[in-house]
């Protein structure tokens, strides 16, 4: 049976296309992108900003309906305060220069994480970001900013815990599942992390259960639409089987289900 777009991977089979439509990516290396350019860390930092304008372009462009990148992390308060303070100027600053271009090229724009320790004048544009841009629909763009993989879990169990009020039942799936801040996506097709580290950082970790993985050298500063093609060209190569058997996706291509949409070998390469 085929999935409907938001039901989990480990429940039934997403549909699988040639392009995917969610990706999620790690923006990393902007630090490093700066220091081989002798320049402060804040300057890879502003040059990353660019670098999220042309991907959002690029997805646009090739039909890919959900981009989430990691902005912040929970753990990233770890990092020098001087850092961490321009980051929430740069992410006030590109909110209030992009959200109206964001709005004029019919992209919905979502925050997701812990946003109680942002400054009440961010959290305001960003809630204002959302409902202005909450009816489009040609590109769901989800900044995860002080977000954590484990708080989210924990946070979605509280909220499944305090909505039962007295029943005992064993929390299911679904249900979990519904209370993630992610709720309104359906799961990672792609996972890209730039800049050469091969880890998912707490990083959407109920939602990337089945994603294919991409790791790249491409510092993020860098990464541009052919680099994008590149983690695409990746994906449309592996075979995604989730649990299956090859020979059970190849019967499954033959006999024309609506999971299997891609026109691939059972071995992953083109046909």
């Amino acid at each position: 049976m085929a999935a409907s777009p938001h039901t989990s991977s480990t429940q039934a089979v997403p549909e699988v296309t040639d392009i995917p439509k969610h990706v999620a990516i790690i923006m990393d290396g902007n630090g490093r992108w700066a220091r081989q350019r002798l320049l402060p860390r804040v300057a890879g930092h502003r040059r990353g900003v660019e670098a999220v304008r042309a991907v959002i372009r690029a997805c646009m462009e090739r039909g890919i309906t959900h981009l989430t990148l990691f902005a912040f992390s929970s753990e990233n308060w770890r990092r020098p305060a001087d850092e961490v303070s321009f980051l929430m100027q740069l992410f006030m600053r590109a909110l209030k220069n992009e959200v109206q271009r964001i709005h004029k090229n019919e992209i919905r724009f979502r925050a997701i994480g812990d946003l109680g320790r942002f400054d009440d004048k961010l959290v305001q544009l960003i809630r204002d970001a959302e409902a202005l841009t909450s009816q489009n629909d040609k590109l769901t763009l989800t900044i995860a900013a002080n977000y954590g993989g484990r708080w989210d879990i924990l946070q979605a169990v509280n909220k499944v815990i305090s909505a039962r009020e007295s029943s005992r039942e064993p929390i299911t799936e679904d249900e979990l599942a519904r209370a993630l801040q992610m709720n309104y996506a359906p799961e990672p097709d792609l996972f890209i992390r730039t800049g050469g580290e091969m880890r998912i950082s707490n990083f959407l970790l109920w939602q990337l259960a089945y994603s294919e993985l991409y790791f790249t050298d491409t510092l993020w500063p860098d990464f541009d639409e052919h680099a994008l093609d590149r983690a695409i060209e990746s994906y449309r190569g592996r075979e995604r089987r989730f649990g299956r058997t090859s020979e059970q996706v190849l019967a499954a291509r033959v006999s024309g289900d609506s999971t299997e949409r891609v026109g691939r070998s059972a071995a992953g390469g083109h046909a």
